[in-house]
């Protein structure tokens, strides 16, 4: 193979790992959700084998699919972005990141206003939407930052463009990203820019800052044997830009679909890494079965195109790095299984049943690249290339 595009549809699990009560999650399913609506409009992925992945009970089975497909666990001990996408390159967390459900100490909050010269508001876990629209009127008003996490391992500031604008709101993310180590090692830091009068709404230039991956992952691998790495989306983000020779950081669903098949267009060897954020930031996350659904159509739609302008030595993988059930009591990520669907001229069909660590999938990519290294995870590209 000489190109590989990796497509993560942000949240979109096929249903509850066998732990996932420890987590919360009992019941947890966010592609049955998704199909329950009966909106579901998503042809070109069922003929990959979507729906004959083991364990999916929704919708009907393809007779013939035309990819490999099958579901992964998570081995590590968590279900946020970092640690899903980390994994899915290589990088198992053994040990989760720190949550911090009554706020962060005093001391960390502290050291931020020292930094930053501002003061904090809020400092609880919180939805994203109902934080600015209870705490953005006092921030206008005294230029306080909203200081704010989930039950996810993240520090999130949030901070009108008019007062902050976003180059000063990324600036003092970095600063955060400083200050929170150690014990307060979060996964990631999120500066989440909104506009306009109440009630407000937040933009498109929100930005991640994670932690720098602990070892080298696939995209390490590829880039050190002279691969092409293409990030697109939140990817450099996630990774803080570790592993990767290019990049669009751009946010949303369509425009990343875009950049992808801008990039499908152009000559070059090695991996194209995308993340589709929409599916967990603003259907997920929001409860919103019918948005989600609705997005998935879009997607699939779009893919139809891009699997007929696919090369010969092209393979499509797509799969996903956590769930966010959209009738799932909470607004949080769930402890869900990952589809994986591989399509390519040289790709056989096949059930490839159920594995049991997401490095499996960038130890595929390393697989179908011909690039040898050692990650966390087994390749399964013997079984799937013809």
């Amino acid at each position: 193979m000489k190109r590989v595009f990796l497509i993560v549809l942000d949240s979109f699990g096929v249903g509850e790992m066998p732990d996932a009560a420890d987590f919360g999650d009992k019941g947890a399913n966010t592609l049955r959700s998704c199909f329950n609506t009966g909106n579901l409009n998503i042809p070109n992925m069922q003929k990959l084998g979507l729906l004959n992945i083991d364990g999916v009970t929704v919708g009907e089975r393809c007779e013939a699919p035309i990819g490999a497909y099958l579901k992964i666990a998570e081995r590590s001990k968590g279900k946020d972005t970092t640690t899903g996408h980390w994994e899915i390159a290589g990088c198992v967390s053994e040990k989760p990141f720190p949550t911090f459900p009554n706020g962060f100490p005093p001391e960390v909050l502290e050291k931020f206003e020292k930094a930053t010269g501002r003061k904090g508001l809020c400092n609880k876990p919180y939805s994203g939407t109902k934080v600015i629209s209870d705490f953005g009127e006092e921030h206008l008003k005294t230029g306080a930052l909203i200081v704010y996490t989930s039950a996810d391992s993240v520090f999130q500031i949030a901070a009108h463009e008019s007062i902050v604008p976003p180059e000063t709101l990324y600036e003092y993310c970095r600063m955060a990203r400083e200050i929170l180590t150690g014990d307060y090692a979060v996964g990631r830091v999120i500066a989440r820019p909104f506009e306009g009068e109440f009630p407000f709404s937040r933009t498109s230039r929100r930005h991640d800052f994670s932690l720098t991956p602990p070892k080298n992952t696939a995209l390490d691998i590829l880039k050190d044997n002279g691969k092409d790495v293409i990030g697109v989306g939140k990817i450099w983000d996630i990774f803080a830009g570790k592993g990767l020779t290019d990049c669009d950081r751009q946010i949303g669903n369509s425009t990343n679909m875009n950049i992808t098949s801008k990039y499908q267009k152009q000559d070059w060897n090695g991996l194209c890494f995308t993340n589709l954020v929409d599916f967990d930031m603003q259907y997920g996350h929001r409860r919103d079965p019918m948005g989600y659904a609705a997005a998935l159509n879009e997607f699939d739609k779009w893919l139809g195109e891009f699997m007929r302008e696919m090369l010969p030595n092209d393979a499509l993988i797509i799969t996903a790095d956590h769930g966010c059930d959209p009738c799932h009591s909470g607004t949080d990520h769930t402890r869900e299984y990952i589809p994986v669907l591989i399509y390519g001229e040289n790709i056989k069909s096949a059930n490839l049943g159920t594995r049991s660590c997401f490095g499996d999938i960038g130890a595929t990519v390393l697989g179908l690249l011909g690039v040898e290294g050692k990650i966390d995870g087994e390749s399964f590209a013997d079984i799937v290339v013809r």
